[in-house]
């Protein structure tokens, strides 16, 4: 969905694309998308006609997201990584449902076209939704929101969306059964904790110690939102004119209904701004720029229009680095098993980068890095 993408392709490569079912019964990984299928599909819920042409889109770290065109008609195909996957992961059909709750909200989503829960069309569920122009902010600054003015208006665009996402009354409609608020930050815990040892082939203990620590500390929720669980910049796109405008929130494979601190503590627990140490997910470094409100500055935008309290947001920053940490081990494992071929960058480059995380999680959480065994500090009563 984000712009400067690659060229459309119409001729499959045979291995991560394939014209056909028997083309892809041949492969000993199964491919991403399998055309007569897909098209198949598509014609079922009159979403263009013609021959399909395609292009891999985004970053592609977890669920992949294909442009597809038909004729004049262009959408975006979403599907989760190759079977088979750990428990409770990438699945589309609720990535799917939170955007189309959303609808109408007032939050800027895509519209969900079509939504496939059939594994045996893919391998995999996946969804069809709008195609959307637009910028996505990464590592350039784009030149009609380069003033020092836009720059501190994207900053700011960031943090109101952000605000206006966790203001969705999550007690009326079908929001009201999308989760279980109750207990949301003790089930991430335990859900994350479980999902190490699936998503691993070696051992690093900090993963232990901060599961402990997290576990021990756990704060009180003060209220329930929408949690969008990969808030960041990078995930937001932006009307490719000024004044600086969110006009859709991408990627909700993390949403849940919960304790919205989790969602700034990520953010500002990934934020990159002048001084910070490099970061693994590093992924919008444009905000170490001149202008881009500091990462002080976005929790006090946050605060200000919330109210709430962030006496404890440090516990929230490190469950989202040691939350990270573990999916970014799956990532890494499942490039040492051969099923991200293509991945010459991120994927090899979490051997370090899963521990990096880990360390900068230690710091939010104020343990030194000293022997795992240490009795870890608990973070004061409020």
């Amino acid at each position: 969905m984000a712009p400067g993408t690659a060229a459309l392709l119409s001729v499959p490569d045979g291995t991560e694309v394939v014209a056909t079912r028997a083309d892809a019964d041949t492969l000993a990984s199964p491919p991403l998308l399998i055309l007569d299928t897909v098209t198949a599909f598509l014609d079922d819920h009159n979403l263009g006609t013609g021959p399909l042409s395609w292009a891999q889109i985004g970053d592609g770290q977890s669920n992949i997201t294909y442009r597809i065109q038909r004729g004049s008609d262009t959408f975006v195909l979403r599907r989760g990584p190759r079977p088979p996957l750990p428990p409770s992961t990438h699945d589309m059909v609720r990535e799917a449902r939170i955007q189309q709750i959303l609808q109408g909200s007032g939050v800027p989503v895509p519209d969900i076209l079509a939504v496939c829960p059939d594994e045996s069309v893919l391998g995999v569920p996946f969804y069809v939704m709008t195609y959307l122009d637009g910028l996505v902010i990464t590592n350039t600054i784009p030149a009609a929101l380069n003033s020092a003015e836009q720059r501190v208006a994207t900053s700011n665009a960031v943090v109101d969306t952000l605000v206006q996402l966790h203001q969705v009354d999550v007690t009326a409609g079908d929001l009201a059964s999308f989760g279980r608020p109750e207990g949301y930050l003790r089930r991430q815990v335990e859900r994350f904790s479980a999902l190490w040892d699936i998503n691993t082939t070696r051992s690093l203990p900090d993963v232990a110690l901060l599961g402990g620590w997290l576990a021990d500390n756990l704060p009180d929720s003060r209220q329930a939102a929408v949690l969008h669980g990969d808030y960041r910049p990078g995930n937001l796109m932006f009307h490719r004119g000024a004044p600086a405008r969110v006009s859709a929130v991408l990627d909700w494979e993390m949403a849940a209904v919960g304790d919205p601190l989790a969602d700034l503590g990520y953010l500002t627990a990934t934020y990159a701004e002048p001084g910070s140490p490099p970061s693994p997910l590093e992924l919008t470094a444009v905000t170490r720029s001149p202008g881009y409100l500091r990462r002080s500055e976005v929790i006090a935008r946050y605060q200000s229009q919330t109210g709430l309290s962030l006496d404890a947001l440090p516990w929230y920053q490190a469950l989202a680095l040691w939350k990270a940490s573990i999916f970014c081990e799956a990532i890494y494992t499942r490039w040492l098993k051969g099923e991200r071929p293509r991945d010459t960058q991120f994927a090899p480059s979490m051997e370090a980068g899963v521990p990096q995380l880990l360390q900068q999680a230690r710091v939010f959480a104020g343990l030194s890095p000293a022997a795992a065994d240490e009795e870890p500090p608990r973070i004061r009563e409020r």
